[in-house]
């Protein structure tokens, strides 16, 4: 810095001192300069390209250069292939204005690491209102952003138990509310057995980690234990997203314990025949339950809790339709589920 320099550039005043520290305050901070941990740089403006004239240990820590590496360089040499050219523009909008900024701006160790670098950059001016240099302090954000995108993560994954549980408890509130009361025995039992479907599901979902769940699966988890050898399957790869799985495996439950104990599986020739296919276009799905050998539905006055939950799960939870039909043959139930996140592959 040349004596003509001098004279023109007077730093800023403490805001606290005492007398001591005001005679010493040049020397106070450079020491302070140097040794604090917060990375700070100067570079020339008075220069082509502002080239870095000073820079503290704690700059060079964490950026991983040498000294000689960075003196009379650009600190572009810090930006790299996914550095936001927002955050570049803005940065040199501010050194054109001679204005200070804070950026937050993703920039790149010697070695490659990225790091989110919280830049504020100030302009230095001389007596004359000249800029001379502009001053950079640095504070590594990599680590603060982290835990900001796991705190994210967990308040999302929390919002999504929270929605999920809800569901549940809906349906099992169904459950109990709907389900035949007169003898607390079978009261219970039937509680227990669609309680359990649910569980099954569930189980499902999480091996599967939520996601998208093939319709054959469940559809053999909730059939197979009442039907092991007289039911047929066939349809192609049907994915299911996860609202999906829990309201149909309830239907499935409630089909299959019906054909169990009044339908075509509770007659000794009778069988029990599923197939599916995805909707129009390939958006939500639809499964044709057909049961052969069944016998003619008696006469009934009240419907049963298997037939009100199924057209509530059908109807409200999957925003489906139901179709109902008895034959000579026996009986045929179309399922139809629209667009909702699930897939044919």
């Amino acid at each position: 810095m040349t004596a003509h320099t001098k004279e023109k550039l007077h730093g800023d005043l403490p805001s606290a001192s005492s007398k001591a520290a005001s005679a010493d305050r040049k020397e106070l901070a450079a020491i302070a300069f140097e040794r604090t941990r917060m990375p700070m740089v100067v570079t020339d403006a008075r220069k082509p390209d502002l080239p870095i004239v000073l820079a503290n240990k704690a700059f060079l820590e964490l950026t991983g250069y040498e000294a000689q590496e960075i003196l009379g360089r650009n600190c572009r040499f810090l930006q790299g292939p996914a550095t936001s050219p927002i955050a570049v523009a803005e940065i040199r909008a501010a050194i054109a204005e001679e204005r200070e900024v804070t950026v937050e701006i993703l920039n790149y160790k010697s070695g490659g690491e990225q790091f989110w670098n919280r830049l504020h950059l100030s302009p230095i001016h001389g007596d004359d209102g000249r800029i001379l240099y502009f001053f950079g302090s640095q504070i590594d954000m990599t680590e603060y952003r982290r835990i900001e995108a796991l705190e994210a993560s967990e308040h999302r994954l929390l919002m999504e138990v929270d929605h999920r549980s809800k569901n549940v408890l809906a349906i099992v509130d169904s459950i109990v509310r709907l389900s035949n009361a007169e003898d607390p025995a079978l009261y219970a039992a039937a509680i227990q057995h669609r309680v359990h479907a649910l569980a099954r599901a569930h189980s499902l979902l999480a091996a599967r980690r939520w996601t998208s769940i093939s319709l054959e699966e469940l559809i053999r988890q909730q059939v197979a234990p009442f039907a092991a050898t007289r039911a047929f399957f066939s349809g192609p790869d049907v994915k299911m997203p996860a609202p999906v799985v829990q309201p149909l495996a309830l239907v499935l439950h409630e089909l299959a314990v019906n054909a169990a104990h009044h339908g075509a599986l509770a007659t000794a020739q009778g069988r029990l025949s599923i197939s599916w296919k995805p909707g129009p276009s390939g958006a939500g799905f639809n499964i044709r339950w057909q049961e052969v050998g069944a016998p003619t539905p008696p006469k009934l006055t009240k419907r049963g809790f298997g037939t009100v939950i199924v057209g509530a799960m059908v109807e409200k939870q999957l925003q489906g339709r139901l179709e109902k039909t008895w034959s000579e043959e026996g009986l045929l139930i179309d399922i139809e589920v629209p667009a909702a996140g699930s897939t044919s592959a």
